[in-house]
């Protein structure tokens, strides 16, 4: 499966993708050597960049204690209250956010940083250059584009779990609040959506000491549930969890799918690795977040121990009854902040799917002059905003849609531990027993929960697997699709030599600059061809041009362009970024002189080629795949847009090609 960047809906507008991006030694060096420059992680104090990450990072896991414990016990598969149940479940939690968190993610997941990013499309960019095959790398391209499926599907029900879950602590300050829910939650929804194209830089500001404040409270109330029944501290033990196993092992089976919420989330860790560092998101964890969780788990476990009534809503009635309306609208902030996390999340990886060749062109807008990482896709946006309402007055309740969380999480945690797996074989060279110890340990854990969920299917588990299923769709369409152009492309491409001997010495040459952008770093791009036969003239000097999206996330400024003089006025231009960079052409263009001197924005014109493609019969997609890969090229975000391109001076040549 093939990972072209940049485009023009089709392939000749745009590029083609370089897997290549590094040297052998730098791909394989060993984690320890992490890369972090250009991210600015330096200029910030460690301190500065924890707390940026407790309001970022952790939002999604931290807000897990309003419903996780409660889900485990009054969910689909109900649990008795007693010493064997609490206990088995309180020491299921500990010791998974120790293995899966710590361990898996913090220690280890977060050492395969690419450039200093991580996520699934980092990791997979990371890997898939350092496979010995072919067909390994195709393997890792299926893994990379599931778990990015599973990763917008989970976007889909987090903020609606996270929002629902808070405003319904309003049901817990006065049942006749109950039928406010709905409409406040919709609310809310509706303005954290409306305010996202303003960007995130002023509520990013208040997203930490918010967050801080927010753990901090939901610590100290565990230590008056505690206080309650301090032998709960026992259930620390790991021994508990296997005799809940031994006791009742089909329920602490299914009991695994609502556990599991404790640690939603998980992934962010390693998602937001490059915004704050790996050291700085490990300090957050270990010296604040984790502690304050589990004070907090502890504490509702004490409680509905001593008072089992409790369990319908352990976190709320924690606190005072004085307290508890302050702590719905603590709580309300802290899900917002999480939705705000996964929201900028999602917009994140659809540009990094863009650049990477898996989506076609949309519009990205960047909110901050000075954070490129800051930006805003309109479409993603409204998009979710319509699957989330949709899924809040579907589900109506936390508790219904907690039947439809967990599923996306836990999937795109086993495909994680997949990859993870393949890194430390193949690229990391771990010695065999460490990296298949460490690798099956994961692996077990993370299938026993994702096997779990899979029970919950029949109750809304379908519906992000579904989301997940047309998403995987769209991204192996597009990736698939493109390559079919190229393939059907070349088929009547023109080698340069036999173009320079034969054709552009009896062409008419005028005064000025063409480039033309293709997407293949050979032959003669279409649009040129197109050019030459119907106006049967050519500027003085030609620019045949193309962008390559590299397999890491930046590429230094000194390594960004290639130019290779061809003779007679021609040059080839390769300009290469990373799949986290921006494809800005007339920039790149004003820093390059090598090219027959510098190029005057007046006097350069840009030639792109857009293809009409007619679905056929012809070996390749499946029809409805390629009426399908069709209409996104139709409605792909326009190239001169998208590589910034001046408007008065682009011309577009159309033709019509059979895929």
């Amino acid at each position: 499966m093939d990972r072209n960047a940049t485009q023009d809906g089709v392939p000749p507008d745009g590029t083609a993708a370089d897997h290549s991006s590094v040297s052998g030694s730098e791909a394989t060096a060993p984690p320890s050597e992490a890369h972090h420059t250009g991210h600015g992680h330096q200029k910030e104090s460690l301190a500065t960049l924890a707390v940026g990450a407790i309001g970022v990072v952790f939002g999604d896991i931290g807000t897990s204690p309003l419903y996780s414990f409660k889900e485990t016990f009054v969910g689909h598969h109900l649990l008795k209250v007693d010493q064997t149940h609490v206990f088995g479940v309180l020491s299921i939690v500990f010791w998974t956010m120790i293995l899966i968190v710590t361990v898996k993610y913090l220690f280890m997941v977060l050492r395969a940083d690419n450039k200093g990013e991580g996520g699934s499309l980092a990791l997979l960019a990371l890997v898939s250059r350092c496979l010995p095959s072919q067909r390994w790398t195709y393997v890792m391209a299926l893994f990379g584009l599931t778990a990015t499926a599973l990763f917008f599907g989970d976007a889909m029900i987090t903020p609606a779990v996270s929002v629902l879950s808070a405003v319904e602590g309003l049901t817990v300050v006065h049942p006749g609040f109950e039928h406010l829910v709905l409409p406040i939650s919709i609310a809310i929804l509706f303005g954290l959506f409306a305010i996202q194209s303003r960007g995130t830089a002023t509520m990013g500001k208040l997203f930490g000491p918010v967050m801080m404040f927010y753990f901090l409270t939901i610590a100290v109330l565990g230590v008056i549930g505690i206080m309650e029944a301090p032998e709960i501290l026992w259930a620390l033990n790991p021994l508990h969890g296997f005799r809940f196993f031994a006791h009742d092992p089909l329920m602490a089976y299914l009991a695994l799918g609502s556990i599991v919420l404790a640690v939603t989330g998980a992934e962010a860790l390693y998602a937001d690795m490059g915004h704050f560092g790996r050291p700085a998101i490990t300090t957050a964890w270990l010296g604040f977040a984790f502690p304050c969780l589990l004070l907090n788990y502890l504490g509702q476990a004490a409680m509905i121990m001593n008072r089992p009534e409790t369990v319908v809503n352990p976190f709320f009635l924690l606190a005072p009854e004085g307290l508890r309306l302050p702590l719905v609208l603590l709580a309300t902030a802290a899900t917002v902040i999480a939705s705000q996390a996964v929201i900028s999340g999602a917009f994140s990886v659809s540009q990094q799917a863009v650049q990477l060749g898996y989506l076609p062109r949309i519009r990205i807008r960047h909110t901050s002059a000075t954070a490129a990482g800051q930006i805003y896709v309109p479409l993603i946006n409204w998009a979710l905003l319509a699957l989330v309402v949709m899924l809040v007055i579907g589900f109506r309740t936390s508790g219904n849609l907690a039947s439809a969380y967990g599923i996306a999480n836990t999937g795109t945690m086993f495909i994680t531990s997949c990859m993870f797996g393949v890194l430390v074989f193949q690229v990391w060279k771990w010695p065999p027993l460490v990296a298949g110890f460490f690798t099956c340990l994961f692996l077990l854990i993370d299938g026993a929960y994702f096997t779990s969920n899979m029970t919950k299917i029949p109750d809304g588990g379908w519906f992000p697997l579904v989301g997940a299923c047309i998403i995987f769709t769209i991204l192996s369409t597009w990736s698939t699709g493109r390559k079919i152009m190229r393939d059907r492309l070349a088929e009547d491409s023109m080698p340069f030599d036999i173009f320079l001997g034969s054709v552009c010495q009896k062409v008419r040459r005028v005064a000025g600059t063409s480039v033309f952008l293709a997407s293949n770093a050979e032959g003669i791009p279409p649009a040129l061809l197109h050019n030459l036969k119907h106006n049967h003239i050519l500027h003085e000097r030609v620019v045949v041009l193309t962008v390559e999206t590299q397999n890491v996330p930046h590429v230094p400024p000194e390594k960004r362009r290639e130019v290779e003089d061809l003779g007679h006025g021609f040059y080839r231009m390769i300009i290469r970024i990373g799949f986290m960079d921006e494809a800005d052409v007339p920039a790149e263009l004003g820093a390059e002189t090598r090219a027959g001197g510098a190029f005057k924005p007046m006097e350069t014109s840009y030639f792109l080629a857009r293809q009409t493609l007619i679905a056929s019969k012809r070996p390749g997609m499946a029809i409805w795949r390629e009426k399908l890969f069709a209409w996104m090229v139709r409605n792909a975000e326009s190239a001169m847009v998208f590589f910034r391109l001046p408007t008065n001076r682009v011309i577009e040549l159309g033709s019509q090609l059979e895929i």
